[in-house]
C-alpha cells in the first residue's frame, strides 16, 4: 500500500471514528442523520454521473418515491422500520428501471430532459394520489422498532442505524466502482464507441448503473423519512434533483469522498443561515457554487487529490 492509499484509509478510519463518537461530542444527531441521508443521495448520484457519465436532472423522483413509500407503509400499514426502507428502497429501484428504459437509449441534454420530465411525473403523482397527503405530506411517520425489537423512538439510536447503513452504502459503492462491472462503466464514460466496438452490451450496463443509482437515493429518501418523521412534496420536488447535483459538483464528480462533502456544505449551510436570512439562503449557496466553479473545477476534493497527486509526481521526480 502506498502512501497515498495509507493517509486516505486514515482518513476513513479518522472520520468513522468522529462518526460514531458524535452524540457524545455534543453534535445535535437528527441533524448529523440528515446530513448522512443527503451524503448517501450524493454517493447515489455520482454512481451514476461520475463513474458512468450520465448526467439526470430527475433523481428527485426516487428520493421522493421512496420517502412516500416508506412513511406511508410504515404509518398507515403499520409495517416494521426495515421493511418499510426495503419496500421504498425496491420501489425505487424499479421506478430506476422503467425511466432507464425510456431514457437510456439518449445521451447528453435528452437524456437529461427525459429524467426531468418523468420526475415531474412522478411530483405530480404525489401530489394528487390519496395516499400522500397532497400539499401537506405524510405527517408523524413513527420509527418504530428495528425487526419488532429494537425501538428506534431515540435519536441516539436511529443515529447509529444511519450511520451503519451510510458505511455500509459507501463500501457498497467502492466495491461496484473497483469490480470489472465497475471498470466497464468507468471506460463507457470515457470512451462509449470504443467500449461498444470491444463488445459490451453499453446500454445494459447503463441501465443496470441506473438502477443501482435509483435503488441507493431511494434508500436515502426512505431513511429521511424514518429519521424526520415526515415526507413532503420537497422531496420529490425538481429543485430536489438540483441540490444533489451541487452537492455532487461541490464536493468533486467521480470522487468517493467528494459528494460526501459537498452535502455536508449544503446541508450545514441550510441549517445555519435558514432562520437568519430566509429563502436567501438558496442564493448564498448559488454564489457559492458559482465561486467553487470558477476556483474549483474538479470540486473541492478532486482539487485536493490532484494537488497531492502533483506533489506525489514532483517527489517522484526528484
Amino acid at each position: 500500500m502506498n502512501k497515498a492509499a495509507r493517509m486516505i484509509r486514515i482518513t476513513y478510519i479518522a472520520l468513522l471514528l468522529l462518526a460514531l463518537l458524535a452524540p457524545m461530542l455534543g453534535l445535535y444527531p437528527v441533524f448529523v442523520m440528515k446530513l448522512l441521508c443527503f451524503a448517501i443521495f450524493a454517493c447515489a448520484f455520482n454512481l451514476l454521473l461520475g463513474f458512468t457519465g450520465l448526467l439526470s436532472f430527475g433523481h428527485a423522483a426516487f428520493f421522493g418515491s421512496a420517502a412516500y413509500i416508506t412513511g406511508w407503509l410504515i404509518k398507515a400499514q403499520h409495517w416494521t422500520p426495515e421493511l418499510g426502507i426495503l419496500a421504498g428502497t425496491l420501489g425505487a429501484g424499479l421506478i430506476g428501471v422503467v425511466v432507464g428504459v425510456v431514457a437510456i437509449r439518449r445521451q447528453g441534454i435528452y437524456f437529461a430532459m427525459i429524467t426531468m420530465a418523468i420526475a415531474q411525473m412522478v411530483f405530480f403523482v404525489c401530489l394528487q394520489a390519496s395516499f400522500t397527503g397532497g400539499e401537506d405530506g405524510l405527517q408523524g411517520v413513527p420509527r418504530g422498532a428495528l425487526f419488532g425489537q429494537f425501538s428506534l423512538a431515540s435519536d441516539t439510536a436511529m443515529y447509529y442505524l444511519v450511520v451503519a447503513v451510510f458505511v455500509a452504502c459507501f463500501l457498497a459503492i467502492s466495491r461496484i466502482v473497483h469490480s470489472p462491472f465497475g471498470q466497464v462503466l468507468k471506460m463507457i464514460r470515457e470512451n462509449e464507441p470504443r467500449a461498444i466496438s470491444l463488445g459490451y452490451q453499453v446500454d445494459r450496463y447503463k441501465l443496470l448503473a441506473f438502477a443501482l443509482s435509483a435503488a441507493l437515493s431511494g434508500l436515502a429518501g426512505s431513511l429521511k423519512t424514518l429519521v424526520m418523521g415526515f415526507a413532503t412534496l420537497s422531496d420529490a420536488h425538481w429543485s430536489m434533483s438540483g441540490e444533489v447535483i451541487l452537492m455532487t459538483l461541490l464536493g468533486g464528480v467521480g470522487t468517493f469522498f467528494g459528494p460526501v462533502f459537498g452535502a455536508g456544505i449544503v446541508i450545514s449551510l441550510q441549517d445555519m443561515l435558514a432562520d437568519k436570512v430566509g429563502s436567501w439562503v438558496n442564493v448564498i449557496i448559488g454564489v457559492i457554487f458559482v465561486l467553487c466553479v470558477l476556483a474549483f473545477r474538479k470540486g473541492v476534493v478532486g482539487e485536493l487529490q490532484e494537488f497531492l497527486e502533483r506533489r506525489r509526481r514532483l517527489a517522484a521526480k526528484s
